[in-house]
């Protein structure tokens, strides 16, 4: 920032006044200027009183949820920079807020202070590549209208502004250009965002978090949890290995059991890595228990505190059945693979040693009835879909990452972007459908 450029105007929209008061005291010092607003429509009514350069808003929010909040500042001010703020793994209203807010970045809470003050600084050198872009479009535009009315006679004069005019369309495309990347990384980060950490092992262990907070979301509801601990054992089902980011690749892919006792001890601490990172977000605090604890033993043998029984919290007991029903799947627990009959009857074998008897039982009698209930389903390419169709299967990129959930009602404009998708990858993607929504 210049010495004779007024200090930017940053505008946090947050329902949480202690992420307020967080983030002003981390941007304060960097010389912007900042407002807080507690809610959507307070940040709509200050934006109406005030010019802000950028906006950071959170994504859930009563009355008003982050996308929706967007997508007004985006259509009322769109010069303003917009940024998505949350805690909460939720693929489709972070599509809906790109899409509808054409967000500049999506930031994941809990946030790394020199990660989200970078964002706020690259976005706006971006704001103001864009308004330099606008104000040369504009002299070109001026400049050739200059041009249509000089006297033809006024040939030098005429060499001189058509200079003037290739150096302004060149700084066009620079600007261009610049923009041009950054959307790219945009595109990037939140690719990344449904992505995991996969070793040697690559795609496979990719959804091992989705398929684990799917069945650990069926199982609570099977044994009759409340709705809010229903939602907790989800989410710690997406989150509970968040505590190996800062593991090395082959730690990720190797079997458990083919681990030396010092890599044994460096993985045991995952749990309790996973709790601290999450802590700090008030929500997350009931979640960040479950992930302490997801690798206790009902006999007492687990880690890390050597939970027994009634001890180790229900949600967390889930957690252990459908972490290792799938882990013995993709062979992070065992020497191999295990098929899922085998996998199975490892939990069985292990009833009432590793695991609650209780919880076991209720997910051999989930496996049986999802097996014998399961949707009738038909394999189509993206060129028979039509809208209306519901998948019964999730989606995912070659490379890992989710494009779309089970259960997904398919739009006329979500057929476009996949058929887009096979066109720009040269990739075909298959699609599992109702057969009776063909």
């Amino acid at each position: 920032m210049s010495e004779t450029a007024a200090p930017a105007t940053l505008l946090f929209v947050d329902d949480e006044p202690s992420i307020l008061s967080s983030l002003r005291r981390l941007f304060r010092p960097h010389g912007y200027r900042i407002l807080i607003a507690e809610g959507g429509a307070a940040g709509l009514a200050l934006l109406e009183q005030e010019p802000v350069d950028l906006v950071i808003s959170d994504m859930r929010m009563p009355e008003m949820d982050g996308a929706t909040f967007l997508k007004e500042v985006r259509q009322r001010w769109p010069n303003t920079l917009r940024i998505l703020l949350t805690g909460y793994a939720d693929v489709t209203s972070t599509v809906a807020a790109i899409n509808e807010g054409e967000i500049y970045r999506y930031i994941a809470k809990p946030w790394d202070d020199n990660e989200i003050v970078n964002t706020v600084r690259e976005a706006l050198d971006r704001g103001r590549l864009e308004a330099e872009n606008r104000r040369l479009t504009a002299l070109t535009q001026a400049q050739n209208e200059e041009l249509k009315a000089l006297n033809a006679g006024l040939e030098q004069k005429v060499a001189e502004r058509t200079a003037e005019v290739r150096q302004a369309l060149a700084m066009v495309e620079k600007a261009h250009g610049e923009l041009k990347k950054s959307f790219l990384t945009s595109v990037q980060v939140f690719a990344g965002l449904s992505e995991l950490r996969s070793g040697q092992n690559g795609g496979i262990l990719a959804g091992h978090g989705r398929r684990v907070a799917d069945w650990a979301r069926n199982l609570a509801q099977r044994l009759a949890v409340g709705d809010a601990e229903v939602q907790n054992v989800m989410l710690a089902g997406l989150l509970h290995d968040i505590g190996k980011l800062g593991l090395p690749d082959e730690l990720l892919s190797k079997p458990f059991n083919m681990l030396t006792a010092d890599q044994r001890a460096q993985v045991m601490k995952h749990p309790q890595i996973g709790q601290n990172l999450l802590m700090a977000i008030e929500r997350f605090k009931d979640v960040a228990t479950l992930v302490r604890h997801h690798h206790e033993c009902f006999d007492g043998t687990g880690y890390p505190d050597h939970l027994a029984g009634m001890a180790i919290p229900l949600g967390a007991r889930i957690l252990s059945v459908v972490n290792d029903y799938d882990s013995l799947q993709i062979g992070t627990l065992v020497q191999r693979p295990l098929r899922a009959e085998e996998a199975l009857a490892f939990l069985i074998d292990n009833r009432g040693k590793r695991y609650d008897p209780t919880v076991v039982d209720a997910f051999v009698k989930l496996i049986a009835e999802t097996r014998k209930s399961g949707p009738v389903e038909l394999p189509l390419r993206t060129m028979h879909l039509k809208p209306g169709m519901m998948l019964t299967r999730e989606l995912a990129h070659r490379d890992g990452y989710l494009l779309l959930a089970k259960g997904s009602v398919l739009t006329a404009d979500i057929i476009s972007q996949l058929i887009r998708l096979e066109q720009t990858e040269q990739h075909n993607l298959t699609l599992y459908i109702r057969s009776e929504e063909k």
